[in-house]
């Protein structure tokens, strides 16, 4: 998480800059794309202030309301940033662009344009890097983009995306006013705020799927369950595995299930000892004496093994920190 928490403030700081100079380049310019890149900004500000207020809520620990944790709250917060890209990112910048399509006007100062998308693609490119580093740090021996879409926080995803999209913006930006400074043509200028608004909707669209993942609760990811069954299987007294459930609370947290059918011949032949001091037993309140003492030892090795199979899963797997092993 304390990647995620870098890279949102990371691009908080540098959108707040960003998002002036561009404000100002269209005061100066009143070109379309220029505005597009002023709005692209405020969104991915208001975006990102939402997506830190997440990951200091979902930092909250258990209480009697809920028992789990507070981590899930950080997808509700990254979903309503996800559903503001679309909504104020993608749906005002086309609405600006096409209407700029409709009703052209001529654009001056483009140089000054061109100047703050420049500063702003350097600042933006900063950011993105801060947000790509921590992000392949954290992967581990991962492939980079699967562990993009099945593992990373979404929070320190939307920072990614959000920044990547930002800077292929400033691009689009760039190339589109510098045709419309070298053909005359304003249209271009629209054309540019319309791809821009495009890209953001894009962006939100992954987003806003990724987070509906998490919040309905999605199985924890497939190299993880094969370490929970190589757990299993290492282990003599387990017969079978009848069945594996599992679910992401948060990146950090996996909750899982386990209906597992136990080998009682193997309890047995630990407890051979008692088994051969008492017999024969000759009269029956003895034998049921005996009978249940046995079956409180049996108890208490299969209490001992389920114990032992939890740590060990917990080593293979650190993210599962609720297991609950039912014998079937």
């Amino acid at each position: 998480m304390a990647e995620s928490k870098t890279a949102v403030v990371a691009a908080i700081g540098g959108n707040s800059i960003v998002m002036v100079a561009k404000f100002i380049g269209f005061a100066v310019t009143g070109s379309g794309a220029m505005l597009s890149e002023a709005i692209h900004t405020l969104a991915d500000l208001m975006n990102q202030i939402l997506l830190f207020i997440g990951i200091v809520r979902s930092e909250k620990q258990a209480d009697a309301t809920y028992h789990y944790g507070y981590g899930r709250e950080r997808y509700v917060w990254a979903l309503m940033s996800a559903v503001g890209i679309f909504f104020l990112g993608c749906g005002v910048t086309v609405y600006h662009g096409v209407d700029a399509l409709l009703h052209p006007h001529e654009v001056e100062g483009l140089g000054w344009a061109i100047g703050v998308l420049l500063f702003a693609l350097v600042v933006e490119g900063i950011v993105l890097w801060v947000a790509f580093k921590g992000l392949w740090n954290a992967r581990g021996d991962k492939p980079f983009f699967e562990y993009l879409r099945v593992e990373a926080d979404p929070s320190a995803v939307a920072v990614l995306l959000e920044d990547a999209a930002a800077c292929l913006g400033v691009l689009i930006a760039l190339a589109t006013i510098g045709l419309t400074k070298l053909t005359g043509q304003v249209w271009w200028d629209a054309v540019g705020s319309i791809l821009i608004g495009l890209l953001l909707g894009a962006v939100a669209i992954w987003l806003i799927a990724r987070n509906k993942e998490l919040l309905v609760g999605r199985a924890m990811p497939g190299e993880a369950r094969s370490k929970v069954r190589e757990v299993l299987r290492r282990h003599g007294t387990v017969a079978d595995i009848v069945e594996m459930k599992s679910r992401v609370i948060d990146t950090e947290t996996y909750d899982v299930l386990l209906a597992v059918d136990f080998r009682g011949e193997r309890f047995a032949d630990r407890l051979e000892d008692d088994l051969k001091a008492a017999w024969p037993i000759e009269d029956y309140p003895a034998f049921k004496a005996w009978a249940g003492a046995y079956a409180e030892r049996v108890i208490t090795h299969l209490g001992d093994e389920i114990d032992t199979i939890e740590a060990e899963i917990r080593e293979a797997v650190p993210q599962v920190k609720h297991i609950d092993i039912e014998p079937d």
